[in-house]
């Protein structure tokens, strides 16, 4: 799927969009701030805390590393433009886990704030995370699509027919059409990239053992 802008983004709703088209484009331009009340919660929260389980914490650490290996993938065939300030849109990605779902870095995200729910043993609130995500998400993704088809068209329906929104198809993978396939950026491109999402992880967990200590 195309790779958006963190900050400016292209307008394509007015007075006579859907509601829910207005709605997508404002959780876009937010969604970077939006999960912080998650992440003070899951720092400070005690209440329903599990015993302490190394397996539990194991757990949240590798379904966090799943979900941020799947976000640096996705980063790795989108590049710098998924968090460039301009208001343009890049090629149509469709490499790497584009050819596997639309949405790669939303469901990594999900299973990034799931599995660190899980390593702050907050495991009720972990079901409430992903339907909140989900919702959220929900509604960027319809927004996000209606801007790729009107940008790419017969393209882009032809893509989205054949590869999933958010699951994986488990046999019958298509691979891209021929032309489609892209070089992937550096992985040090890649990861200058994805710094701030990294620091952000190794801040968290460190948060999360001096709240263990004390």
């Amino acid at each position: 799927m195309e790779a958006f802008d963190d900050d400016i983004v292209p307008v394509i709703s007015d007075q006579r969009s859907p509601d829910s088209t207005k709605v997508g484009a404002w959780l876009f331009r937010h969604r970077t701030a939006l999960p912080l009340p998650i992440a003070f919660a899951l720092l400070l929260l005690r209440t329903g805390e599990s015993a302490f389980s190394w397996t539990l914490i194991g757990l949240g650490v590798v379904l966090t590393a799943a979900g941020e290996a799947l976000r640096v993938w996705a980063v790795h065939h989108i590049g710098a433009i998924s968090r460039t300030r301009s208001g343009r849109l890049g090629p149509l990605v469709e490499s790497g886990p584009f050819s596997w779902i639309r949405n790669p870095l939303y469901v990594g995200n999900i299973l990034l704030w799931f599995g660190f729910a899980l390593s702050a043993r907050l495991v009720w609130m972990a079901p409430l995370i992903v339907a909140l995500l989900a919702l959220e998400y929900h509604a960027i993704v319809a927004w996000e699509e209606r801007l790729l088809d009107s940008r790419y068209g017969p393209e882009y329906r032809a893509y989205a027919s054949r590869v999933p929104r958010w699951v994986p198809a488990l046999s019958g993978h298509d691979a891209p059409p021929a032309g489609a396939e892209r070089a992937a950026f550096s992985w040090r491109e890649t990861l200058f990239s994805e710094r701030g999402t990294l620091i952000a992880i190794a801040a968290a967990y460190g948060l999360l053992w001096i709240k263990a200590r004390f």
